[in-house]
């Protein structure tokens, strides 16, 4: 039965392809992004792909646009099946170069605005009894990593969030929670995240210049032929696996290296099945 999935951040890279796949296998799909003068990427890929599709403007990190954005869903669709929320930025810094803006606006775009989004359509999916939501998230929500702990701490924010919602409101309202955790992605999102560092300062002359350039290094090595870097339809395909799942997994990597990275926190528990049985039988029971 076709479904009613509405996904932010469709403007690029993993979202383009995760509409595209999504609608090309016949469900109903709203694709949204902050600013709609960037739509013409999606609708070529759409069309070379053959899927219709609807795009809404849609900013996760304004309150007035997610209800804006989920009520006309509703006023035209009567329900919403799947969110998938896919926003979201990188950001490489220091602690100590952080500015509190820039920490917030981190926050504020990977973690909140997945909280916005996600509290919008809950009530229409509690009413239905029924429902799923997928937050992209990171192997960087599992592992914390060099330079990246604001982003990783946003990451990590997602997951609890997650796990917390699935201890109560997947057994009594019928709706699912998914964190789907990629390596990395080739897409623009990495270089987006450099020219965020160039137009904040650059690469700041401090004592983090040297590990730093080691960290930049390593990943120019890591590039090439190690596995960590999926393309964005690879990535998309994964997720279209759970947006169909009879019994969706609580999160769900989404390459060998993904799984090897992070072996040492979800071996016992690859899905976070057990890990939610456990939260259950402890507080709920």
């Amino acid at each position: 039965m076709p479904k009613i999935i509405l996904i932010t951040g469709t403007s690029t890279g993993l979202g383009v392809q995760i509409a595209v796949q999504t609608a090309k296998a016949g469900h109903k799909v709203y694709a949204t992004m902050r600013d709609l003068s960037k739509r013409d990427g999606l609708e070529v890929a759409a069309a070379d792909a053959g899927a219709a599709l609807d795009i809404l403007q849609l900013d996760v990190q304004d309150s007035e646009s997610v209800t804006a954005a989920v009520e006309r869903v509703i006023s035209a669709e009567g329900r919403i099946d799947t969110l998938i929320n896919n926003a979201g930025a990188g950001y490489v810094r220091t602690t100590e170069q952080a500015t509190e803006d820039e920490i917030n606006w981190v926050m504020d775009v990977n973690f909140t605005g997945v909280v916005r989004c996600t509290k919008a359509v809950i009530p229409h999916m509690r009413k239905a009894r029924s429902g799923h939501v997928i937050t992209v998230s990171s192997v960087g929500g599992l592992v914390g990593q060099p330079f990246n702990e604001i982003y990783c701490a946003a990451k990590f924010a997602v997951e609890g969030f997650t796990e917390a919602l699935a201890s109560y409101v997947t057994p009594n309202f019928g709706i699912d929670f998914t964190v789907v955790e990629p390596g990395g992605i080739q897409s623009e999102f990495a270089a987006n995240v450099m020219k965020h560092v160039e137009a904040t300062g650059g690469m700041l002359e401090d004592e983090y210049l040297p590990i730093l350039h080691k960290y930049v290094g390593g990943a120019q090595a890591r590039a090439a032929g190690s596995g960590i870097y999926q393309t964005a339809d690879e990535v998309a395909a994964v997720i279209m696996e759970c947006v169909e799942a009879e019994e969706p997994p609580i999160r769900r990597r989404t390459s060998d290296w993904a799984e090897n990275f992070t072996r040492f926190k979800t071996e016992l528990d690859p899905n976070g099945k057990k890990q939610q049985a456990s939260v259950i039988e402890q507080f709920l029971s």
